[in-house]
């Protein structure tokens, strides 16, 4: 069933869904850092197991997206993301029996990486779907303020859920962590039963590739946008510890600051000037905060540098997003959204090696001139876009 609903209602209704990804989200960030904990000290396997068990469901996610994007299209968003809330707390549950004694430790690894990519499904389904059904309860013009909600839920999740779940691996134990993080989509499955859906869009369908030709630039400059993000957040205390300054804990505070700050204050610029001169504005301001990391004297200028790159980075993805969203037709929007959050998937799960390799050569440093350079090339990429745009229009 679809329902109408009074624009202030619909956007109440859109933060009831951010609720109910941040809960999801927030199982997600609670379980990373305990994850490779659990490996290393309770399995007895090294930190390559150990990395291996994180990031399988990144790697899941990103191999799922697509397909997300298609059921969103199909079936709806308010069925899908019901089922990725559903797959979020059974890949809770099978985690949960990985902290089974009775288990041999192969076993016991193996059935925590079964449940890890399960957790990468239920992430997938559940973001891609959550964005459909919200672009369709806020109307197509205010997709932008939808995306940055979206990014509050997801980032504020991860801000919070790692030292809670540090906090639960300590008083409960790994096999209570794992109830907790079961039980958290479950409580926003309940709190999204009742909201309206909306009606399917009916539509010829297009290959999945076709859609990525349509949106690659879109996608590929928030891929850019992501390496600043992925190399702060792996390389930042190591950068200021390794010059033996202060504050090296607070890297990802003052990130955070920015990037909450920014879409709090201005959400709705994408939507109200576009979205295309929003993107090019704060992938160059995410290009100086890398810059100002790569040639910092000292911490305080370092952490001036994570301040701008939050700032920056707060606003690229649903900037470009509002405007993947405006190449296609309302019954692809599931599947080009899928294909859109893969590049800034891709770009997370491959920048910490990528730049890792090159900081073991050529110091901590240079991986955030990586990152300004990728911001860099991120604008053209978005002013790209914008070009790419404005042909069709003027033909």
């Amino acid at each position: 069933m679809s329902a109408i609903v009074h624009p202030d209602l619909a956007y109440r209704h859109v933060l009831v869904l951010t609720g109910a990804l941040f809960l999801s989200y927030l199982a997600v960030a609670m379980s990373l850092p305990a994850v490779s904990l659990y490996v290393v000290n309770d399995l007895n396997l090294s930190n390559a197991y150990g990395g291996l068990a994180v990031g399988i469901a990144f790697l899941s996610t990103i191999v799922t997206r697509g397909q997300a994007g298609a059921f969103t299209d199909k079936l709806g968003g308010k069925l899908v993301m019901q089922r990725g809330l559903v797959l979020y707390a059974i890949a809770g549950l099978i985690c949960l029996l990985a902290g089974l004694p009775q288990l041999p430790v192969a076993g016991r690894y193996a059935v925590l990486i079964a449940g890890r990519l399960l957790l990468g499904l239920g992430e997938s389904f559940a973001m891609v779907a959550m964005v459909g059904w919200a672009i369709g309860l806020m109307g197509h013009g205010r997709s932008g303020q939808v995306l940055s909600l979206v990014g509050m839920g997801m980032y504020g999740a991860f801000a919070a859920g790692g030292p809670l779940g540090l906090a639960l691996l300590d008083h409960i134990g790994f096999s209570g962590l794992m109830m907790v993080c079961t039980a958290l989509p479950l409580v926003g499955l309940i709190g999204i039963h009742w909201l309206p859906a909306v009606a399917l869009q009916a539509g010829q369908r297009e290959p999945f590739w076709r859609i990525i030709g349509r949106i690659w630039r879109a996608g590929a400059a928030v891929g850019l946008q992501g390496v600043g993000f992925a190399a702060l957040g792996a390389f930042f205390a190591l950068y200021v510890m390794s010059h033996g300054w202060p504050y090296a804990g607070l890297g990802l505070t003052f990130f955070g600051v920015g990037f909450v700050g920014m879409r709090l204050l201005w959400g709705h610029l994408p939507d109200r000037i576009g979205g295309t001169r929003v993107a090019a504005v704060s992938l160059a301001v995410e290009a100086c905060g890398q810059y100002l990391l790569w040639l910092a004297p000292g911490p305080e200028l370092a952490l001036v540098g994570a301040l701008l790159t939050g700032l920056g980075c707060s606003m690229v993805f649903p900037s470009m997003g509002s405007e993947v969203v405006k190449q296609v037709p309302p019954h692809l929007r599931g599947t080009a959204v899928g294909g859109f959050a893969a590049f800034q998937d891709l770009a997370y799960g491959a920048t910490g090696p990528v730049v890792g390799v090159l900081a073991d050569y050529s110091g901590y440093s240079s991986v955030f001139l990586i990152g300004g350079l990728a911001a860099t090339l991120g604008v053209w990429l978005a002013l790209g876009v914008r070009r790419s745009m404005a042909q069709p229009q003027q033909a």
